[in-house]
């Protein structure tokens, strides 16, 4: 399977469209279709549903397993290449970090600008999700470094516990009862809408707090980025369990964050493979990171 033809066929699923396609890769449009027919050849299946004239190109449920593994194989060239393409007098390249949605994104961000003074070259992408997500990245090569929040399998990994802590409580709006208390109570959580994460782990960790089954509690929504769980909040829909400094909640707005009690905080820990081998960019950001520890 040509790496060529895979992004041909990721150019027509982005502009849903094989003429759109073929304009946007400078080939013509028989050439293309005639490459996606050998691909759909080679590999037995239907990738594309192809409608009459002018309608949008979408794809077979074959085409939507090989989009996920074609920008999983993509990007990981694009990754390889760029290790490769760096002059060995300057350093520079790509860093690739992911992470759950956590105050300690600033020491990442600290060490960055840190490096910028000496390595202007160096490129940063960060990559936010859930721990199973990150893993799976970090497994498959996709990013050098994970940030995760909370108890994590971390036997595949080498790993720096870093010396903040995440504190859970309960994001609401300011006129919400609640916020006259200073902390929230296992009890305070029995008969109001809950707004939670989608992290089993997770669940289990305040289960643990509250001494029951989290998942028997009044849970109206889950998410997986906590932006979007305060805007649910600020429409008055529920309250989210979160960490704190995630959210703006300072007087002058809509919001308020209370901690849980007896308080629950979380530890974090930046994680790479073992016998990893990193570009120089991501040698140099870790070697910045152990000093900065």
């Amino acid at each position: 399977m040509d790496i060529r033809i895979l992004r041909y066929f990721l150019a027509v699923v982005r502009e849903e469209s094989i003429s759109g396609a073929a304009e946007f890769l400078h080939i013509t449009q028989p050439t293309l279709s005639r490459q996606l027919m050998d691909l759909e050849d080679e590999l037995g299946v239907k990738l594309l549903n192809r409608g009459k004239r002018n309608q949008r190109i979408t794809l077979t449920e074959e085409g939507m397993l090989l989009r996920k593994r074609a920008e999983e194989i993509v990007a990981l060239t694009d990754k390889t290449i760029s290790e490769f393409d760096t002059s060995h007098d300057i350093i520079s390249g790509d860093i690739f970090i992911g992470g759950g949605e956590t105050n300690a994104m600033r020491l990442i961000a600290r060490i960055g600008k840190r490096l910028q003074a000496d390595h202007p070259m160096i490129r940063y992408h960060l990559f936010s999700g859930n721990a199973d997500d990150v893993m799976e990245r970090l497994d498959k090569g996709l990013l050098d470094f994970g940030l995760f929040i909370g108890a994590a399998n971390m036997e595949r990994y080498n790993y720096l516990r870093l010396p903040d802590t995440d504190t859970w409580g309960l994001l609401m709006r300011n006129d919400s009862p609640l916020a006259a208390k200073e902390s929230i109570r296992a009890k305070d959580l029995e008969n109001i809408p809950l707004i939670v994460s989608r992290q089993s782990m997770v669940h289990n960790e305040l289960s643990g707090w509250s001494g029951y089954d989290i998942e028997k509690l009044n849970i109206v929504a889950t998410y997986n980025l906590v932006y979007n769980a305060s805007l649910m909040v600020d429409e008055g829909f529920g309250y989210a369990l979160c960490l704190d400094r995630l959210v703006y909640s300072a007087d002058n707005n809509n919001f308020c964050f209370r901690p849980l009690e007896p308080r629950l905080e979380t530890h974090l820990d930046i994680a790479w493979k073992k016998y990893q081998v990193f570009s120089k960019a991501a040698e140099k950001f870790l070697e910045a990171l152990q000093d900065e520890l």
